[in-house]
């Protein structure tokens, strides 16, 4: 039966290879289930009941993922977006977070309206192949910067934005050994490389001090504080149109270059640069930010973090339920999920990161119109801490560089579109 649903052998892969990646990208997303009730509770959200709706949001989506679109996409309330709500809307303009979850249940009913037409199919697939490349490599380059991070290996510093960090400190000495047994096993073609060096380090910190299982299993808070509190009606007022309208962009775009880099990765892009079943993709990812907000949480999306999943040879929707499951399970294994520390996944995501970049190469080198904004759109995403603000800093750059250069006809007129959107929210959101 799940041959035949997911056409495992059509994918050149199995249900062994399959559950390992979805285990595999599970624990590299496992954070969320803590971080996102942490920031979100600084809205006086109940830390509990988050806990839930994040579990919960990240199983819905990624089932949706998995069974409508068959990609093995993992999905979650995402990190950024998060944020915004919280100290953008909630704190910063004192907006209470039931209407701000009403803003983000509106998003995604807009973004579900545009995945279900055409358009948002079309401004995708018509997005040339260099800018399809340099968007998996700056992926690449922002995970591995917030590998780095998590690891310790960079830290913040006022003089020169980043620095190097404590290389002698446990967590960090865990972490770069994690990489490298992650390195050596896939050189050695041993199965699940990733998922053995994490979980690797994280024994190893337990007699370190820098791990703790503080045990195993425990019941599921109660859901109710934030289940169906969205406030619509208040939502809908004039002033915070703007405010639906950031989470509707911000969402757009990043799963956008998200599902374009992921699919680079998989190796679902035909030879014209398209994704198959990308409307189904599409609307999976609106779907997901609609139950999300009914269960009490902010924007959820398309992780990154399943690039993990799969380089450890993830090809179809199962791993996505798989995925799906581990986050059901979370809710009565809180102790043990959170006990996966930030050191381990983050060679993980370093690891994943090498495999990303590769994307450039694939560019023609002979015609600095493709790889000038290619260039652009890889190191922007990173050093603007954001996969949107990258894109459109590489859109931009691409229509300007082709038009100046005399060959305007090779812009696709989505492309045109999508550049001129950038300039709006480059101009009235930030």
């Amino acid at each position: 039966m799940l041959e035949r649903f997911f056409g495992l052998a059509e994918n050149g892969t199995d249900i062994r290879r399959e559950f390992l990646a979805g285990l595999t990208t599970f624990l590299t997303m496992a954070y969320i289930v803590v971080v996102n009730p942490s920031i979100l509770s600084d809205t006086g959200m109940d830390w509990g009941a988050v806990f839930v709706a994040t579990c919960l949001a990240a199983a819905l989506g990624s089932l949706i993922m998995g069974l409508y679109a068959n990609y093995p996409f993992g999905l979650a309330p995402g990190m950024g977006l998060n944020a915004y709500f919280t100290y953008g809307v909630v704190l910063g303009m004192g907006i209470a977070w039931q209407t701000a979850l009403g803003a983000v249940f509106l998003s995604g009913i807009l973004f579900l309206i545009i995945s279900v037409l055409p358009i948002r199919e079309w401004l995708i697939n018509a997005i040339p192949m260099s800018l399809k490349m340099a968007i998996s490599a700056g992926i690449g380059f922002f995970l591995a910067i917030i590998a780095l991070k998590n690891a310790g290996v960079v830290v913040n510093s006022d003089a020169t934005l980043v620095t190097l960090g404590d290389l002698t400190a446990p967590p960090t000495l865990l972490a770069m050994l994690g990489f490298v047994i992650m390195v050596a096993l896939s050189y050695r073609k041993i199965p699940g490389a990733v998922l053995i060096g994490i979980l690797a380090v994280s024994i190893l910190g337990v007699p370190f001090g820098v791990a703790e299982f503080d045990g195993v299993v425990s019941l599921p808070p109660d859901p109710s504080p934030t289940f169906m509190q969205m406030d619509i009606a208040g939502a809908l007022e004039l002033g915070l149109i703007s405010v639906v309208l950031v989470f509707l962009f911000v969402d757009l775009f990043d799963s956008t270059g998200t599902l374009v880099g992921l699919s680079h990765r998989a190796g679902f892009l035909d030879k014209d640069g398209r994704i198959g079943r990308l409307r189904n993709a599409l609307v999976a990812d609106s779907g997901a930010s609609i139950g999300g907000a009914v269960l009490g949480t902010s924007t959820t999306t398309t992780y990154i973090e399943s690039a993990a999943g799969v380089n450890a040879g993830g090809r179809t929707g199962l791993t996505a339920v798989v995925i799906a499951g581990l986050f059901l399970l979370s809710l009565f294994f809180l102790p043990l999920v959170s006990a996966i520390p930030g050191y381990a996944t983050a060679p993980a995501l370093l690891f994943v990161a090498c495999m990303m970049v590769r994307g450039l190469a694939e560019l023609d080198w002979d015609d600095i119109t493709d790889t000038a904004p290619a260039v652009v759109t890889a190191i922007a995403m990173p050093l603007t801490y954001s996969i949107a603000d990258g894109m459109g800093l590489g859109f931009i750059t691409y229509v300007l560089g082709k038009t100046l250069a005399g060959k305007p006809g090779q812009v696709h007129i989505a492309v045109w579109l999508i550049a001129a959107l950038f300039v709006l929210r480059f101009v009235f959101v930030h």
